[in-house]
């Protein structure tokens, strides 16, 4: 990330993508509350004010963070049909699939603060409406697909809150899938 020794004696360059990615090794190694504007800084071998041009305070460096998973997420979770619930929480289950192997609950831990503020969470109910109203209908598949969806985000939270530990995540996904296909047939 830094140009360290250039000879022109320019300033090391700064990213935003490469500061969230050090930002991330700070959160998987000492959880959310590890992550400070100067945590990062020393992380990235620049000043506190070098971060502060990329990231004004610690939230926006949050918010940075969600929103470069969010993005991560809505490309995995791919283009479903807009008429087919089964066919997203298909897509959104192989999406958390594979998003948690990404993330650990040290990770879940910075969601949680980031969900104390008031915006962040409208935004995050917003993002709910909009899959629900996805999900809507009142058919058999869409009333499966709601509830498939319900048990993969009931999952997310326990794996959230390190109740996970055994590792039984994929085996849960895959008795989602199983129960899905069974009511969809």
């Amino acid at each position: 990330m830094t140009n360290q020794g250039d000879p022109m004696g320019r300033k090391p360059t700064i990213s935003r993508e490469s500061l969230l990615d050090e930002a991330e090794q700070i959160v998987r190694a000492g959880g959310g509350g590890a992550l400070t504007i100067g945590a990062l800084a020393q992380a990235a071998g620049i000043s506190k004010g070098g971060v502060q041009y990329s990231f004004a305070s610690k939230d926006e460096l949050v918010r940075g963070l969600i929103d470069r998973w969010t993005s991560q997420f809505d490309v995995m979770l791919g283009e479903t049909a807009e008429d087919d619930p089964v066919a997203f929480v298909r897509r959104y289950i192989a999406a958390t699939r594979a998003s948690q192997q990404a993330m650990n609950a040290k990770m879940a831990g910075l969601l949680v603060n980031y969900l104390e503020n008031p915006a962040n969470r409208r935004e995050t109910r917003d993002w709910y409406r909009g899959i629900f109203d996805r999900l809507g209908g009142d058919s058999e598949a869409a009333q499966a697909a709601r509830v498939a969806f319900l048990a993969v985000e009931g999952l997310f939270l326990m794996h959230m809150n390190g109740i996970d530990e055994d590792g039984d995540w994929s085996a849960f996904l895959e008795d989602v899938e199983a129960v899905l296909e069974r009511l969809t047939i």
